[in-house]
């Protein structure tokens, strides 16, 4: 025999690249997976809604009643928001809305829901003033950056339509 045995005294296979190689990189992965997990529990997103299967059994029969109800009134709207939104800037929001024979709808309630979902306690609603025939402002502040969604409910007399959802992005500084 030539002096090198194979047996778990030998040590030479430490020295081996390949030996080396794989155990450089299960250690690699075993420490990437510990960083993940520990970022995930310590930075909870909140992306846990509360009561979902009611709330997603609700959605489905609420959105052709609310779209027929949306189409019936022969609305036609935009909301105009502003295309570069700066972090902690005001913003001014403006909505726009008419009926089927282009004259201007007054005497809405309207309320724009600002929501970000990996952060409910970010959330803001605001009330939108009327500052001309049909139409409406508010000034916004957004407080993180990122991509929002946007929400729009206007109410009259007893009816609430929502009638925009918007996806935004909100820039740093």
């Amino acid at each position: 025999m030539n002096g090198k045995v194979i047996s778990q005294s030998n040590k030479q296979a430490l020295r081996n690249p390949w030996v080396l190689g794989w155990i450089g990189l299960v250690t690699v992965v075993l420490l990437v997976n510990a960083g993940m997990i520990s970022i995930a529990l310590l930075t909870n997103s909140g992306l846990v809604e509360e009561d979902y299967y009611e709330k997603g059994r609700e959605h489905e029969r609420n959105f052709l009643k609310k779209q027929a109800a949306r189409h019936a009134l022969g609305w036609n709207f935009k909301l105009d928001v502003p295309e570069d939104l700066i972090l902690g800037q005001a913003h001014t929001l403006r909505f726009n809305v008419v009926d089927r024979l282009g004259l201007a709808v007054e005497g809405l309630d309207v309320e724009v829901l600002a929501y970000r979902s990996s952060d409910a306690d970010a959330d803001f609603k605001l009330e939108m003033q009327a500052f001309a025939p049909g139409q409406y402002q508010a000034r916004a502040v957004f407080p993180l950056k990122g991509v929002w969604e946007l929400k729009l409910k206007a109410s009259q007399a007893d009816e609430s339509y929502d009638l925009i959802e918007q996806r935004i992005s909100v820039k740093p500084h």
